[in-house]
């Protein structure tokens, strides 16, 4: 008789919210400051233990985050919390570490077409401007992360060779990233191709710690986090009630929601250390606020969990 093989999966991931960056910046309507930060603070309580905070980008092109000194400074009592913000520019980056940023992000292109929307020049020339942040991110004793966006399809170019993906990572390296983020921006990756990148790369970059930014546009954001945990691949990105976009990227939609994601971890067997009760009520009052869900399944449909402690209902006999 045959046996059934077990997958081997990592036994615990930690997950970055990134709503009040990735989600908040998509939003059109204003979301006043103290609510920001009413939002952070709740989701604080829920055993997240790492968020990207904000974008410290020019306030002429989102302004929604032309709040962000104000958004980091009144969360600085929030220890249990390892803050990132994403940087464009050395100007960025001074803002963010005079604001009390510990960890920058690197914002990037995979493609020159993307890149060239986004940051108005190529991969190459973006990337090479980098060397000024990361010397004054390490004057002042600052982690830097790298990001790779459309890593694996662009909206303007389609699917993205791994050979590209890892030029790119070879030149982070140079440079002395060790932590990058592969970001699906506009839901294009498929599981077997999430599977292959993350293997050529994982090869031949073993120094590199690897992170996973999936959103979920065609609905593949879980498969891919599946694809990617058989990798061993233990750091990955999500946004409360599935918020998110990307203003350079059309058709793109929010995230996988944090709330989805730590449930399906959690019958999965994978420890998160987040309180997945506590994150569905911080769900609902985000959504309250923000006025409506990016796609969350379990503000939908609740967990599993709920449908084993419900009581069975009898029919009644007519």
């Amino acid at each position: 008789m045959n046996t059934i093989q077990k997958i081997e999966l990592p036994e615990k991931v930690i997950i970055c919210e990134v709503a009040p960056r990735d989600g908040f910046q998509a939003e059109h309507e204003w979301i006043p400051t103290k609510e920001k930060i009413s939002i952070i603070r709740q989701l604080a309580k829920t055993g997240i233990q790492s968020m990207e905070i904000t974008s410290f980008v020019h306030p002429r092109a989102i302004p929604q985050l032309k709040d962000a000194e104000q958004v980091v400074e009144s969360v600085q009592d929030l220890t249990n919390i390892k803050f990132r913000a994403l940087v464009p520019n050395v100007k960025g980056a001074q803002r963010a570490i005079d604001a009390g940023v510990k960890k920058l992000k690197l914002m990037l292109s995979a493609t020159d077409s993307h890149s060239l929307s986004n940051a108005n020049c190529s991969v190459e020339e973006a990337q090479k401007g980098f060397y000024p942040i990361i010397e004054l991110a390490e004057k002042h004793n600052v982690k830097v992360g790298g990001s790779i966006s459309v890593a694996f399809g662009c909206p303007y170019e389609g699917k993205v060779a791994i050979e590209r993906i890892s030029s790119i990572v070879e030149r982070y390296r140079m440079m002395g990233v060790e932590e990058i983020s592969l970001a699906d921006t506009t839901g294009m990756a498929n599981p077997q191709q999430v599977y292959r990148m993350l293997g050529f790369l994982k090869q031949n970059y073993p120094g590199i710690i690897f992170s996973m930014h999936l959103h979920n546009t065609r609905g593949m954001a879980f498969s891919n986090v599946v694809a990617a945990l058989q990798q061993g691949v233990i750091h990955f990105d999500s946004s409360i009630i599935g918020l998110g976009g990307c203003p350079y990227a059309p058709g793109a939609t929010g995230n996988i929601a944090t709330e989805d994601l730590v449930h399906g971890l959690s019958e999965m067997g994978i420890h998160t250390g987040i309180d997945l009760n506590k994150l569905i009520e911080a769900a609902k009052e985000v959504k309250q606020v923000i006025g409506h869900d990016g796609g969350s399944y379990m503000l939908q449909a609740g967990p599993c969990s709920e449908l084993h402690a419900k009581p069975k209902v009898q029919e009644k006999l007519v």
